[in-house]
């Protein structure tokens, strides 16, 4: 297997440094950061797609660990799975709005979830490998693979890749979203009222962005849950009141609707 350089990702918002890293195995991943930082016109529907929860499914402790950090930083909800048995399972088992798959995996390989995958559900899949050849690419393209990158890579280029396939589930084609004086920026993660900068946290600019692609939909309290928070997190909690509430102060109390008994949406 060839050998290649593995980078970290240090520091906060804003910093843009790739430190060597020669602890981190081989086939591991370059990162570099980016910033975080009954209602009139709803329409009783179900969401289907999303843009919060992803599941990554690899088996190289190191590279999961820090592939994981950086995607939780970037305001995503994260599962993981170490092998592909766990790894199916996981997929299978719930609606995830993206899955990065790697292809060599212990007990079940990438090609086979992938393949089993697609007899149930069509969440987009960004397969992750060591193998730069073209008949991989094919396979896992013609497979039912929705993109493919491979290591080492760029965390931004991941970043925007998943922004992509998001996107598309989703029907959106461009990375601005207007309402009212609202303007939403999806791929630098940035919020405007009246063309003046607002500071949300990760998880309130996760909580505005999936209700935003889903204009006019009623979101259900359990599905804003299963796209904003991972299996860590408990449902129990009042995490999502707080985070709508903090939002109303930001944006206008009257940016998000409550549907009393059915969920949230935006006009």
């Amino acid at each position: 297997m060839p050998q290649f350089v593995a980078f970290i990702l240090i520091g906060g918002v804003g910093n843009n440094r790739l430190v060597h890293n020669p602890e981190i195995p081989s086939s591991c991943l370059k990162v570099a950061s980016a910033r975080v930082t009954p209602a009139h016109g709803c329409v009783n529907s179900v969401v289907t797609t999303g843009n919060m929860r992803i599941l990554i499914v690899e088996d190289e402790p190191d590279l999961l660990r820090s592939l994981a950090q950086a995607l939780r930083e970037e305001g995503y909800a994260v599962d993981t799975a170490a092998d592909g048995e766990d790894g199916l399972f996981k997929a299978e088992s719930y609606d995830y709005d993206a899955v990065v798959l790697d292809v060599m995996l212990p007990n079940i390989d990438g090609w086979e979830i992938l393949s089993r995958l697609r007899k149930t559900k069509k969440t987009p899949v960004l397969m992750l490998t060591a193998r730069d050849q073209s008949r991989d690419r094919v396979k896992g393209l013609d497979t039912g693979a929705d993109d493919y990158v491979v290591k080492p890579f760029d965390l931004s280029e991941l970043f925007a890749r998943l922004r992509a396939l998001i996107r598309r589930s989703a029907n959106k084609t461009t990375n601005g979203i207007k309402i009212g004086d609202v303007k939403i920026d999806t791929a630098a993660r940035n919020v405007w009222l009246k063309d003046k900068t607002v500071e949300l946290t990760a998880r309130e600019y996760s909580l505005v962005e999936f209700l935003a692609l889903h204009r006019g939909e009623v979101v259900t309290r359990t599905q804003l849950y299963e796209h904003l928070f991972d299996e860590n997190d408990s449902t129990l909690s009042n995490l999502l009141d707080v985070h709508v509430s903090n939002v109303r102060k930001k944006l206008g109390a009257e940016f998000i609707s409550t549907r009393r008994g059915h969920g949230y949406c935006i006009k």
